[in-house]
């Protein structure tokens, strides 16, 4: 077994953070589910993190338990980790690693190391350290002669601790590392394996209630969305989750193709996104220095603002800032949109950035406008609570699955959603709410079949995404301000 300094804590002992880590604003109405890879040879049981749930809170949860590096070409997950917990501060989110230590892994060759005050610096990067074989000639030394921990870059730092290898001046050392590169879209789109039973990728999304209670608002894979067979899984995976819950999907135009805003439209219809369920985005953005897929920093700009409106997804993510320090195309050009060319990209049904004090997420339309107009699949807000509500309800009348059937339990369903309703009108999140039982819809047939039918009326408020004031030169102000007949002219 390789010793690790956290394994058996004993004495008084200090660690260091931050000067300021901000407490997140925590919410799951924009609760984001987000696949990707992450660094997860920096955990303590890297196998313990692949293709599973995993609920983080905090950075510090996250690294933990995924790992951290600030390479999110290679790591993914990593940059919406930054942007949740850094940018945005908000939380809980569920990550999804596919990254397979068993799969995705590379053997590295052995090799000599000069040991140096009683360390050894790996070069190599991804290492895993249960992988690592230290040699001193042809004799091979126990884990219990030296310990793996790794340094704030990633790379593996071996310290040697016996007073056998302490006296060592050079070591060979053979080890495998994870490969990244190696991950494809065929990883993320997933499956189910028959032999093992055993989901992976996508599939894996059908495993987020079940674990962890909660329901996905947001199902996102920066880095791999704007991949035309990725984006389409990701839809089709939002109407139905677990045969029961809806979510969103958000999904970025490869800035490779559409490398100007005019190329947006034509990337749109050839990869046929036209879903009520899915927001395409365009372009990518900076956050702290570097290059963030525009998902990654909207998720979780529209969970933080779900969060602090009452954990309610009714405000339209729209001309929100987005904490950006630049909107880029994937070469690293600059993207600067004035409005006109910013709102013909919404006209098409994309979300993009605007410049207006601060780079701001711009665009009220899901990516089934303008081929629809049905107001709960056009609008991105509409949309989004027809999804809670629709989650809600099953999720808080679960429990009265296999009761019986009698009026009882019909007023008493009826007289909670509407009192839960009402709280949401009364307070400015829904223009109106209610829920009927019609015993029209309910035949005794269908009584005694086991079927109870509610209908629940909603009105969401739409966007005032046009505010149009009308000028007018009024030639009498002019008369009145001339001649001094006015009420406020001189005499």
């Amino acid at each position: 077994m390789i010793m690790n300094l956290k394994e058996y804590p004993h004495g008084a002992r200090v660690e260091e953070e931050g000067s300021y880590i901000a407490a997140p604003v925590t919410g799951t109405a924009g609760l984001q589910v987000i696949f990707g890879t992450a660094p997860v040879n920096l955990t303590e049981n890297p196998e313990a993190a692949v293709n599973t749930p995993i609920v983080c809170r905090t950075m510090k949860e996250a690294q933990e338990k995924l790992g951290y590096s600030d390479d999110y070409k290679k790591y993914t997950l990593c940059q919406s980790m930054y942007a949740s917990f850094c940018a945005f501060v908000v939380a809980p989110v569920i990550f999804i690693n596919v990254l397979d230590p068993e799969k995705h892994r590379k053997e590295n060759a052995e090799k000599e190391y000069t040991v140096v005050s009683g360390q050894v610096f790996l070069e190599e990067e991804g290492v895993l350290r249960k992988s690592v074989v230290v040699k001193s000639g042809e004799e091979t030394l126990r884990d219990t002669d030296y310990l793996l921990t790794f340094s704030d870059n990633g790379k593996l730092i071996i310290t040697m601790v016996s007073e056998k290898a302490a006296g060592l001046a050079k070591v060979s050392i053979t080890s495998a590392s994870i490969a990244p590169e190696q991950v494809t879209a065929e990883d993320i789109i997933g499956g189910y394996d028959a032999e093992t039973g055993k989901e992976y990728g996508l599939e894996v999304m059908r495993q987020v209630y079940p674990r962890t209670g909660m329901t996905a608002a947001f199902i996102m894979a920066p880095g791999w969305s704007h991949k035309p067979e990725v984006a389409a899984v990701m839809i089709a995976k939002c109407g139905s989750i677990n045969g029961a819950f809806m979510a969103e999907t958000l999904i970025d135009i490869d800035t490779e193709t559409a490398r100007k805003h005019t190329d947006v439209e034509v990337c749109k219809k050839e990869n046929g996104y036209v879903d009520s369920h899915a927001i395409v985005l365009w372009p990518k953005v900076v956050m702290g220095g570097r290059q963030v897929y525009l998902s990654a920093a909207y998720g979780a700009m529209a969970a933080h603002m779900d969060a602090k409106n009452d954990d309610v997804p009714n405000i339209s993510p729209s001309n929100v800032l987005i904490n950006a320090e630049a909107a880029v195309t994937e070469d690293g050009t600059e993207i600067f949109m004035d409005r006109q060319q910013a709102n013909m990209l919404n006209g098409i049904g994309v979300v993009t950035l605007l410049y207006e004090a601060g780079w701001r997420a711009w665009g009220n339309n899901t990516s089934a406008f303008p081929d629809t107009k049905e107001l709960k699949d056009r609008w991105i807000n509409c949309r989004r609570v027809f999804s809670w509500i629709a989650n809600s309800l099953i999720t808080t009348y679960h429990e009265k699955v296999d009761s019986p059937a009698n009026y009882r339990l019909i007023e008493n369903i009826c007289d909670s959603e509407n009192i839960r309703l009402n709280s949401f009108v009364s307070a400015g999140k829904l223009a109106g709410g209610r829920i009927e039982y019609n015993e029209e819809e309910n035949r005794v047939e269908n009584l005694l079949s086991g079927q109870v039918v509610f209908h629940v009326y909603i009105a969401a408020y739409t966007p005032a995404e046009d505010i149009l004031f009308i000028l007018k030169f009024d030639p009498e102000m002019l008369k009145e301000n001339l001649t001094g007949t006015g009420t406020g002219g001189e005499s």
